[in-house]
């Protein structure tokens, strides 16, 4: 599986918003303009569609979003689950929503690199919790970023000199 699978193409500057989707919270995590910073930004209690809705639609606009990243949640072997079906159902929702573009991104670790984080950080535990979420979509918007600049392919042998 790719790591990052295209619904549409993402723009190499303006502010990205990257979601780590859930049935019950959503966090998420924006760039700069220049997509060289990120920061958490909210957890974002799930309610009805239509809140819902409302909630993505305004941060896309106040927050001048060019794209979104959504997570998708396969097995540590690459394989997909129920949950990557939702993911990607709500990645092209999201889209339709905002008209931004949205690209998904493999997700395997970063809610586990985001739970060391915390527990490194010396948080209790309900203090964690409720910031797991949305440090989670800031280590995928990072890995994104990451792997926008890595070559997609092997550069070719050097050519002896003589």
């Amino acid at each position: 599986m790719d790591q990052s699978a295209d619904l549409a193409a993402i723009p190499y500057s303006g502010r990205i918003c990257a979601v780590d989707y859930g049935t019950v919270r959503i966090g998420w995590a924006i760039t700069d303009p220049a997509q060289s910073l990120v920061s958490p930004g909210e957890i974002y209690h799930r309610r009805t569609p239509a809140l819902d809705a409302g909630y993505f639609q305004q941060l896309s606009q106040q927050e001048q979003i060019c794209g979104f990243i959504v997570g998708l949640p396969v097995h540590g072997n690459g394989q997909e689950s129920q949950k990557s079906r939702e993911a990607r159902q709500f990645a092209k929702w999201l889209g339709g929503l905002t008209s931004q573009p949205v690209a998904l991104h493999d997700e395997r670790y970063t809610t586990r690199a985001a739970e060391e984080i915390l527990r490194e950080s010396g948080l209790k535990a309900s203090q964690r919790k409720k910031h797991l979420d949305k440090l989670a979509a800031t280590v995928l918007l990072q890995s994104y970023l990451e792997s926008r600049h890595q070559p997609t392919h092997s550069p070719p042998p050097l050519e002896d000199p003589s």
